[in-house]
C-alpha cells in the first residue's frame, strides 16, 4: 500500500483540508489521513518516509491529535489547544507511546519494541486508540525489526502504529508491505523561504536557510532557532578553505584537533564531513554546468572558483571522497586516521 504526492490526486484545493493541520506543505497527505478518520477507515499501520526534517514526526503527531482530540475545530481537525492536543504535541499523552533510539544515529533495540507490545495490548485510557510512534525506524536492529513484524501481525483493533524512516529500502520488505506508505517530499525552496520570513527571519538568512534545508521545513526551522548550528557550519567551511592551501603538518594538526575528544569526536567529525560533502556537491553542480540551485548560496563565489580549478572529474572525485568518508565513519573506522586520509586527499588550491 503506497501513496505519494505524484500518485495521489489531492483534494486540498477543494477546501477539505481546512487548515492543513498547521503544517507547511504535504496537503495531499493531510487530506488523505483526514479522509481515513472521517470514514472510520484508519489503517492499523502507517509508514511516513522522507528525508529528515521534511515533517514526518510533525505529521504523525498531528494525525494522533486528529484521531484523539475531544473538541475538534472541525471534523478530523484537532483544536491544538486542549489538554489532549498539548500532551500529544509534547509526546506525553497516556495513549501515545514514542519509541526511538537514544540518539540520532543510535540503535533502536528489541526491548523497546517488546515494551510497546505489552502497552498496546491494554485498552486506551482516554481516547479511542492507542498510538505507537516509532521514530527513525531505520535505526532498529534486526531483532527489533522482527519483533515489530510480530506486533504488526497481532496488533489489536484499537492500536495504530506509525513508523518514520528515511526510505523504505532501509526496512524489511515484510514490514513495508504491512503499512500504508506516505512518501513526503521536500517543498519548493521558495515556500520554505517565505515561511521563514513569516516567522521573522531576515531576507538573506531566510534564503540561506531555505537552500541549506533543501526544502525541508523542519530542518530550516531548527537552524533558525539554533544560531550555533550556522556558526559551526561557517567555521567548518572556513576551515576547508584554509586547508586547501595548508601544509601536511597543518592538516595533521587539524585532524588531531577535529578528533581529539573521544565522546564528541565522531559526532563532530561526521557533522564536518556532511558540511564538506554538501559544499563539494555544489562544486560538482557548478562544474557540470547544471542549472540546479546551489545549497551553499552564500559561498557561490568559492564554489564557482573551485569548479573552474578542478573541472568535472576533480569535483566528482571530491564528492566521492567525502561520501566515502561519511560511510566509513559510520562503520566505526578509526576517526583520527580517517580524518588524516581525508585531509591529505584535498586538492591543492591553485
Amino acid at each position: 500500500m503506497t501513496s505519494d504526492e505524484g500518485r495521489m490526486t489531492s483534494r486540498a484545493g477543494t477546501g477539505t483540508t481546512t487548515n492543513n493541520w498547521g503544517l507547511l506543505g504535504h496537503e495531499w497527505a493531510v487530506d488523505m489521513l483526514r479522509q481515513h478518520i472521517l470514514h472510520d477507515s484508519a489503517r492499523h499501520a502507517y509508514l511516513f518516509v522522507g528525508p529528515p526534517g521534511v515533517g514526518r514526526r510533525t505529521l504523525a503527531l498531528r494525525f494522533a491529535q486528529a484521531l484523539t482530540c475531544p473538541a475538534p475545530a472541525a471534523p478530523a481537525i484537532p483544536c491544538g489547544a486542549c489538554r489532549t492536543c498539548k500532551q500529544i504535541e509534547a509526546m506525553q499523552y497516556a495513549d501515545l507511546t514514542v519509541i526511538q533510539a537514544e540518539k540520532e544515529g543510535g540503535v533502536l533495540k528489541v526491548e523497546q519494541v517488546r515494551e510497546v507490545q505489552h502497552s498496546l495490548a491494554l485498552k486506551p485510557y482516554q481516547g479511542k486508540y492507542r498510538v505507537a510512534l516509532f521514530l527513525r525506524f531505520q535505526e532498529a536492529n534486526a531483532n527489533a525489526a522482527n519483533a515489530l513484524l510480530k506486533t504488526l501481525e497481532e496488533a489489536p483493533a484499537h492500536a495504530i502504529l506509525i513508523l518514520t524512516a528515511d526510505t523504505t529500502e532501509q526496512l524489511l520488505p515484510t514490514i513495508v508491505s504491512r503499512c500504508e506508505i506516505l512518501r513526503l517530499r521536500p517543498l519548493p525552496v521558495e515556500a520554505v523561504e517565505a515561511a521563514l520570513k513569516g516567522r521573522g527571519s531576515g531576507d538573506a538568512q531566510s534564503r540561506l536557510l531555505a537552500h541549506l534545508s533543501g526544502g525541508r521545513p523542519g530542518a530550516a526551522f531548527r537552524m533558525m532557532g539554533d544560531p550555533s548550528a550556522l556558526d559551526f557550519r561557517n567555521e567548518r567551511l572556513d576551515d576547508l578553505q584554509r586547508l586547501l592551501s595548508a601544509t601536511r603538518v597543518e592538516k595533521f594538526a587539524f585532524a588531531e584537533k577535529l578528533t581529539n575528544r573521544k565522546k564528541e569526536a565522531e559526532e563532530r567529525f561526521r557533522d564536518t564531513l556532511l558540511i564538506w560533502l554538501s559544499f563539494w556537491r555544489d562544486v560538482l553542480v557548478s562544474a557540470s554546468g547544471s542549472s540546479a540551485p546551489l545549497v551553499n548560496v552564500d559561498r557561490a563565489a568559492q564554489v564557482e572558483s573551485l569548479a573552474k580549478q578542478l573541472g568535472l572529474a576533480g569535483a566528482r572525485r571530491m564528492v566521492e571522497t567525502a561520501d566515502k568518508a561519511v560511510e566509513q565513519l559510520e562503520k566505526n573506522v578509526n576517526a583520527r586516521l580517517l580524518a588524516e586520509v581525508t585531509l591529505l586527499d584535498l586538492p591543492k588550491s591553485l
